[in-house]
């Protein structure tokens, strides 16, 4: 899975899209992964990369190097957490730019479909994500930083 989705970030030009439940350690604070992300948003002015947690709790705990990368690269790196009634989806996923996607039905299984090109299903989940994060707050956990 930590393949799938460093796959589908090294597609990104713009935009990655994230729905997690708990930031899946190994997945996103992983060192690939984060220096993709670092990359794109260093070197695209309008890049953005935005994430809904379900229950952020265990990675403010735990820590996230993710995390850190979002506080200290605030202005492209956005974390939101789902709105209470929303949390009923089970499934984890990852969007870039609109086209390329990993996909979990279940977020507690490592078992899911990724594509490096498939606009309508990400469209269709992009715009599943996109109403969702309309309706979410953003993590201020995630903004404060630790002394």
């Amino acid at each position: 899975m930590r393949q799938a989705v460093i796959k589908v970030a090294l597609e990104a030009k713009r935009k990655v899209s994230i729905f997690t439940h708990d930031l899946e350690p190994g997945i996103y604070d992983n060192p690939e992964f984060l220096e993709i992300i670092k990359r794109l948003v260093l070197s695209q002015t309008y890049a953005r990369i935005r994430v809904l947690i379900a229950d952020p709790a265990r990675a403010v705990k735990n820590g996230n190097n993710f995390v850190h990368l979002g506080r200290r690269l605030n202005t492209y790196i956005e974390f939101r957490h789902v709105h209470e009634d929303l949390r009923t989806h089970s499934e984890a996923f990852c969007i870039a730019d609109q086209t390329a996607l990993v996909y979990r039905l279940q977020a507690q299984r490592w078992d899911g479909i990724t594509d490096t090109y498939e606009p309508a299903v990400a469209k269709l989940y992009g715009t599943m994500f996109d109403e969702i994060w309309l309706e979410s707050a953003v993590e201020m956990e995630f903004r404060q930083l630790s002394i």
